[in-house]
């Protein structure tokens, strides 16, 4: 059986933006099995002692735009540091990739077209008919997974990841979980990549 990772993300999130096509690279290398996990950020945040980006300190906030620009060049990305539509509510935006797995479908490249539409294309996420055009682009029933998005099921499900998340020890995005370790950051893919390649025993707080 395939290894299996528990993905915990929000497209509105510019880091698994930025990680997101290396985590697939992963995905490919280790034949992995991915669980995806769209979570609420703001609740997510505030919950576990972190802050949303306008109430974190300005010395953070100016360091943040440094690291985008390192990691830009670093991935080989071209988007925009301060898009247009964004921050926006990513709810219907993060339901649809929930729908999609609802209906057996790989939500994969609706992602990869619905990150590079925030930061690449600057596109209002939160608007329905949007969303609904770049998962037509990408192979899926947009419409009728727009209106799923929006059903009192999926909210259950985006808040059952909430809680998932918390009783994982996940407090931002993206998060990678394997084997129970928590790797925070696209910055800690080769991490991640290190415990695939060695097949260690997972890492613990518990010491």
């Amino acid at each position: 059986m395939p290894r299996q990772v528990d993905y915990y993300f929000s497209i509105q999130s510019p880091w698994a933006y930025i990680g997101h096509e290396s985590f697939r690279d992963l995905v490919s290398t280790y034949d992995l099995k991915v669980n995806h996990k769209p979570v609420v950020l703001v609740d997510l945040f505030s919950e576990t002692g972190g802050l949303p980006l306008m109430k974190r300190h300005p010395v953070r906030q100016r360091y943040r735009m440094v690291e985008l620009q390192r990691w830009r060049d670093k991935r080989g990305l071209k988007f925009h540091l301060q898009p247009a539509n964004w921050p926006f509510n990513a709810r219907l935006a993060d339901g649809v990739v929930i729908a999609a797995l609802e209906a057996g479908l790989d939500p994969d490249r609706y992602l990869r077209r619905a990150f590079a539409g925030v930061w690449e294309d600057q596109l209002n996420l939160a608007d329905p008919a949007t969303i609904a055009k770049l998962a037509d682009e990408s192979g899926l029933p947009g419409r009728q997974l727009v209106e799923r998005s929006g059903s009192e099921e999926i909210s259950a499900a985006y808040e059952q990841n909430r809680q998932d998340a918390l009783a994982a020890d996940v407090f931002g995005s993206p998060v990678y979980v394997l084997d129970g370790e928590v790797f925070w950051g696209q910055d800690r893919l080769e991490l991640l990549a290190d415990a695939l390649k060695s097949g260690r025993a997972p890492y613990t707080s518990r010491v």
